[in-house]
């Protein structure tokens, strides 16, 4: 089985885990799969106007399964709605594991939240009004 994301959403990034990710436990630190996320989500965002997004909220957080030194992680997103300022976007994330590449695990599943700055940093329109 290979990690094909199928009706994941669109492979937003792909990342392979390094030894300086590591938690005293072995595994990859839960933060480090938060940044790619958090990046995943914004390049989602990003889809819808050419603007800049700002992560506001994250929710649904669920780490499901470590993630190992040498996985190759795939990040999947789907836009699951659009306000007036606002981007919601469902991630869902998946290891294709170093020692045996044909066992792809999902790892991790989230929901962000981005926001349409101005240069000053305050919320405008994601559609030009």
């Amino acid at each position: 089985m290979s990690c094909e994301g199928q009706n994941l959403g669109e492979l937003a990034i792909r990342v392979s885990m390094l030894p300086r990710d590591t938690n005293p436990g072995g595994t990859i630190f839960g933060g480090v799969i938060l940044s790619h996320l958090d990046l995943a989500g914004g390049i989602e965002a990003r889809k819808h106007a050419d603007k800049l997004f700002v992560t506001v909220a994250m929710r649904g957080i669920d780490f499901i399964a470590p993630v190992f030194v040498g996985d190759v992680v795939s990040f999947y997103t789907r836009t699951v709605k659009i306000g007036r300022t606002s981007v919601t976007v469902g991630i869902v994330v998946e290891a294709m594991r170093y020692r045996n590449r044909e066992e792809c695990v999902r790892v991790m599943e989230a929901e962000a939240v981005y926001v349409a700055v101005d240069d000053s940093r305050h919320p405008i329109p994601i559609k030009d009004e």
